[in-house]
């Protein structure tokens, strides 16, 4: 429940937000986390400053117009959510995908503002994205979308006003064309002006493997509060993109067994455990569908597909969840199906995957969650390490990058972890990731006054 204080503020929000339901999700979420802080500091209501935190800086919408490979001009809608950069200059992803609306990116740059705080990093909040889907387009069509998006994109962007990153749809492809563009256009090489480059033009490495590794650190360090590790345990992880990806190879690292992932055309199980090579095989070099694991492994031998909407992933027993393709991708159904198989802990490798009921469930259950804000830091943090490397000329090894995220990621959960039990609910990580978040963008911007 929203604090009594909050609720006008928050019915404030929803109507001049009209229709955005993922954005009055992620706002309600973190509100509903508040009242103890404003029981304890009363004065964070002054100077409007959780109105503040709410209200993106700058949103920019535009058009996107390009032609494919018939000639056929077409449009696209993009979008840019400059959230709040009392901490640094905004940082956020950009996604390509069909389902990006206005709510979609404003949602992602409240969270993107609170988990950046999190990570300790001289990072703000940012998002942005098109309704285009990448999915089945020539690298010429991808490249003069991106071109075209790029225009209009590089009046609003800069490595001390606004540094985008890749997200869903965007690879290191997209990222390669947007930054020749952004080259072309200014006239500058601003090498920090993009991350997520390539390691030939200023890109760093373990910037691929981020978020996945840096999901499973955390849960790892979750779990050890417990007395318990990823050794043993079955596990199930969601989508098959970087985040997957690199979710599946760093548990597999640590002793645990992925049994299943999956796509939008449906997941595969293997009893005999996902086959990380061959995962790759198709999804990186391929970049085929998640089925065509079961057809390269061959039917019969411990794999097999299931098509979308004939079963959920979630209905494959595990001992820990991963979430790692998109938002409100586990429901109050799937939470109740993983409790009845006996999941002990849920990490969000993507943002917001589970829905509010859910994660009611997975907490009043006592299972283990790591919200997406916390667990899912580690690609912006090595994002920003990329700017650190950019900013000196220089470029670090892998093993000098992981060493970095290993650190981060140990901090956000003793950060979490912390200020939960501070405020009364020890265990509870998504509290003490909404509050510690909310807490360092708060202060920053009483300290800069009211701008």
């Amino acid at each position: 429940m929203i604090d009594e204080k909050l609720v006008t503020i928050f019915d404030q929000l929803v109507r001049r937000n009209a229709g955005e339901v993922e954005f009055h999700q992620a706002v309600r979420e973190v509100m509903e986390c508040l009242g103890s802080v404003i029981a304890k500091h009363p004065d964070y209501l002054d100077q409007a400053l959780i109105e503040r935190i709410c209200e993106p800086e700058r949103q920019i919408i535009f058009r996107v117009p390009w032609v494919d490979d018939k000639g056929q001009v077409t449009i696209n809608r993009g979008f840019r959510v400059q959230f709040n950069s009392a901490l640094g200059p905004y940082k956020g992803g950009i996604r390509f995908h069909p389902s990006v609306n206005l709510s979609i990116i404003k949602f992602l740059g409240f969270e993107q503002t609170l988990k950046n705080a999190l990570t300790g990093l001289p990072i703000g909040g940012g998002k942005g994205g098109s309704d285009f889907d990448p999915k089945g387009r020539s690298d010429g069509e991808v490249m003069r979308f991106c071109q075209s998006f790029m225009t209009e994109l590089h009046r609003h962007i800069g490595e001390y006003t606004d540094v985008p990153a890749g997200d869903i749809g965007v690879g290191g492809r997209e990222i390669g064309y947007m930054f020749g563009q952004y080259k072309r256009l200014t006239n500058r090489y601003e090498a920090g002006v993009l991350t997520g480059k390539g390691l030939h033009y200023g890109g760093s490495r373990a910037r691929t493997e981020a978020t996945g590794y840096g999901n499973t650190y955390f849960v790892q360090a979750m779990l050890g509060t417990r007395n318990q590790s990823f050794d043993g345990k079955k596990v199930v992880v969601s989508g098959s993109g970087n985040v997957a990806v690199y979710t599946v190879e760093k548990v597999q690292s640590f002793g645990g067994k992925v049994i299943a992932v999956s796509d939008s055309s449906g997941y595969v199980v293997d009893e005999a455990g996902i086959d990380l090579e061959l995962m790759k095989e198709v999804k990186e070099v391929r970049r085929g569908r998640i089925a065509d694991y079961v057809r390269l492994k061959g039917e019969g031998r411990s794999a097999h597909f299931v098509a979308v909407g004939e079963d959920s992933i979630w209905n494959v027993p595990c001992d820990v969840a991963m979430p790692s393709a998109t938002q409100n991708e586990l429901t109050g159904k799937d939470a109740r199906a993983l409790l009845s198989n006996g999941v002990v802990a849920v990490g969000e490798g993507a943002n917001m995957p589970c829905t509010p009921e859910a994660m009611r469930i997975f907490q009043e259950a006592g299972v283990m969650f790591a919200p997406g804000k916390a667990a899912n830091a580690g690609g912006v943090a090595t994002s920003a390490l990329e700017m650190q490397q950019n900013a000196s000329r220089d470029s670090w090894t892998f093993e000098q990058t992981e060493t970095r995220l290993a650190s981060i990621m140990r901090n956000i959960h003793d950060i979490c972890a912390d200020t939960a039990e501070e405020y009364g609910a020890p265990g509870n990580y998504v509290l003490g990731a909404n509050i510690g978040g909310f807490i360092r963008v708060a202060d920053t911007m009483r300290s800069l006054g009211v701008i």
